[in-house]
């Protein structure tokens, strides 16, 4: 028997096109060009990304999170080392994200190694962070089990106590992490699901594309 409860969300897409040859040679900058995109045409918090990592049992997990940073060769973002994504990573540094801006009915999906940036770099974005979250940095023991909420607040209070007045340095336990893509793929939703999807594969130091059927 047909569960119709989720019927009425169907969508019916096909704005757009996506032709080979319009697209950037580089992944990169073609992400740059949806992105940009995608903030004209008013996508809520377009830097959200789901983030996909694989345990030491080859489970894989996922977890949104916000991208912070464009690069030439990746995308940045920042996180608890000691949270269970990063003990995911140190295991296995190979992740994938996703981006789904459904505004523009595209998605795009990125894969590749995962390694930290370097302090300096980590150092300068978190003086950026509001005062309130670098002592948020500070307070939470990421994906570990703790008594309460009052807890937290206890632990807020005592780190507010402990930096009053003072610059808060970043935690050794925080930082940043990029994502540097092998593969890399763009899909733009179409009529009657034929869905456009050109993927760019890195090999032999170049990037070759191609046309994935939907």
């Amino acid at each position: 028997m047909v569960n119709r409860d989720f019927i009425e969300y169907r969508q019916q897409y096909g704005r757009q096109r996506l032709v080979v040859e319009e697209l950037l040679a580089d992944p990169m900058d073609q992400f740059k060009k949806w992105f940009r995109e995608s903030e004209s045409a008013g996508v809520p918090e377009p830097n959200t990304m789901t983030l996909a990592t694989v345990n030491s049992q080859g489970q894989p997990t996922i977890r949104v999170v916000l991208m912070k940073e464009i690069t030439d060769k990746g995308l940045i973002f920042y996180s608890n080392f000691k949270s269970r994504k990063g003990r995911e990573i140190e295991h296995h540094p190979q992740a994938a994200i996703n981006f789904y801006w459904q505004l523009m009915e595209r998605q795009v999906r990125l894969e590749g190694s995962i390694a930290k940036v370097p302090d300096q770099q980590a150092d300068e974005y978190f003086r950026t962070r509001p005062r309130g979250s670098q002592l948020g940095a500070w307070v939470s023991q990421q994906s570990k089990v703790i008594p309460s909420r009052e807890f937290l607040e206890e632990q807020l209070e005592s780190y507010k106590a402990k930096f009053h007045n003072e610059e808060i340095p970043r935690p050794p336990h925080w930082g940043g992490y990029q994502l540097t893509p092998i593969r890399v793929e763009f899909w733009q939703g179409g009529e009657d699901r034929l869905h456009d999807r050109i993927q760019y594969t890195f090999q032999q130091d170049l990037w070759e594309r191609c046309r994935l059927a939907p």
